[in-house]
């Protein structure tokens, strides 16, 4: 353990650049460094803790594939990228957790009132409450701190700032409270619990367990109690492929509902066989009751839990695939996901909104200047948002150049899939 001066001269001197080099690559270290200086040099400034200091990192996470299968116990696959928020945080010995993030106001949860509060919803203050709430729960004993962040994580983008956020809070909380013994998976679960219960959005367990296990990792929900988690050893560094991450500027705000009725829709469907989820119903069976479950449930319905059976299976083929090295027959399956999410479970524009309909637009253009090579598809939850690509290295210049002309300057993200989750970075 490091005080707070010894932490920052380790950070100024380079004493921790195999460690920055080892999250963000080589090419962003320097970046990486100067930010966890400015947080390390902030807290300081702000709270001037007097005791021990460290330095964590919550990523954020691209789904690769299993595009809504989660919440629906299904199979995914995903993996943390190094876009992160990043922390300088200090024990202030008392009963309450004090958050300075670059843009926002100073959050202050007191953890002697941890209960579920209606106000807080959609929130910072409720994701941390509830990652508090729930670590309580656990059994460990709460103490307070102080923290300055700062993050990379586009808001909105499909990369899950909030899935960071919680993976973040909770390993502040795990080194200065819990002596380090809440494992990833265990992280993740605190994480998922905040946001359901706090923040009030019925997500799956994907996002958290992108942010918290890190690199690259196939996911099985069938039992989401203790999803069954295989980190998959593929160097996409020498795939010669890029991945970008395109905003296409437009906004995930008031598309909760967009978001429900997906989930509303596939447990109508597993409902007509007495089920909660699509994945507890045969695909066998559903095929034989698709006149019926047109009737019964609608047409769109029918189509997104067609969308579940077949990008359920592509994960794991996907999963597959990087373990055997066949990254051409990865790209078709995350073409093949694309198009499924586009035709079947129709998450690319809101009907809300018919005038927006800026991920249809981007992924055609995307497509265009692709020319029939890499992968494309719509990131995340979709309906606005971000899109992913794989792009050929040669492409790569013409095809930012192309997306940006369309979206503006900065648009075009490429990321890194990297080898560690929610960690310490510096102690």
């Amino acid at each position: 353990m490091s005080t707070l001066q010894q932490l920052l001269q380790a950070l100024e001197t380079g004493g921790y650049n195999d460690r920055l080099s080892a999250l963000y690559g080589r090419e962003g270290t320097p970046a990486a460094r100067e930010r966890a200086i400015r947080v390390t040099q902030k807290l300081g400034e702000q709270f001037a803790p007097a005791g021990n200091a460290a330095l964590f990192s919550g990523p954020g996470r691209t789904e690769i594939g299993g595009n809504h299968t989660d919440h629906q116990h299904g199979r995914a696959l995903c993996g943390s990228v190094d876009m992160d928020m990043l922390a300088c945080a200090a024990p202030n010995g008392l009963r309450v957790v004090r958050i300075d993030s670059e843009g926002y106001p100073l959050l202050e949860i007191d953890l002697d009132d941890l209960t579920l509060k209606e106000e807080e919803k959609n929130t910072s203050a409720a994701l941390v409450r509830g990652v508090a709430a729930k670590i309580e729960e656990l059994g460990y004993p709460l103490s307070g701190f102080d923290a300055c962040a700062t993050s990379t994580v586009l808001s909105g983008s499909g990369i899950s700032s909030s899935a960071a956020y919680e993976t973040l809070v909770a390993n502040i909380f795990n080194y200065f409270c819990c002596g380090g013994r809440l494992d990833p998976v265990t992280i993740a679960k605190v994480g998922q619990y905040a946001e359901n219960v706090y923040f009030g959005k019925p997500c799956g367990l994907l996002d958290q367990m992108g942010s918290s296990v890190g690199g690259a990792v196939f996911l099985d929900f069938k039992d989401p109690a203790e999803p069954i988690v295989e980190q998959v050893n593929f160097d996409f560094s020498r795939c010669g492929h890029t991945l970008c991450i395109v905003d296409t500027c437009s906004s995930h705000d008031d598309l909760t509902d967009d978001y429900a009725a997906i989930t509303q829709e596939m447990g109508a469907v597993a409902a007509h066989f007495g089920k909660t989820v699509l994945r507890d119903v045969p695909e066998t069976d559903f095929r034989r009751e698709l006149p019926a479950l047109r009737e019964e449930c609608g047409d769109r319905a029918v189509l997104r839990a067609i969308h579940f059976y077949g990008d359920d299976r592509r994960a794991a083929q996907e999963a597959q695939a990087l373990k055997d090295g066949d990254f051409a027959r990865f790209l078709s399956l995350v073409n093949a996901s694309g198009l499924s999410s586009s035709l079947c479970l129709q998450n690319t524009w809101s009907v809300s909104n018919t005038r927006q309909q800026a991920v249809p637009l981007t992924l055609e253009l995307g497509r265009e200047l692709l020319e029939g090579t890499g992968a494309i598809r719509v990131h995340g939850g979709g309906f606005a948002g971000t899109i992913q690509a794989f792009v050929p290295n040669e492409k790569l210049d013409r095809f930012k150049a192309g997306m940006e002309a369309l979206l503006g300057e900065g648009k075009c993200h490429i990321l890194h899939i990297r080898p560690q989750g929610g960690c310490v970075v510096a102690e």
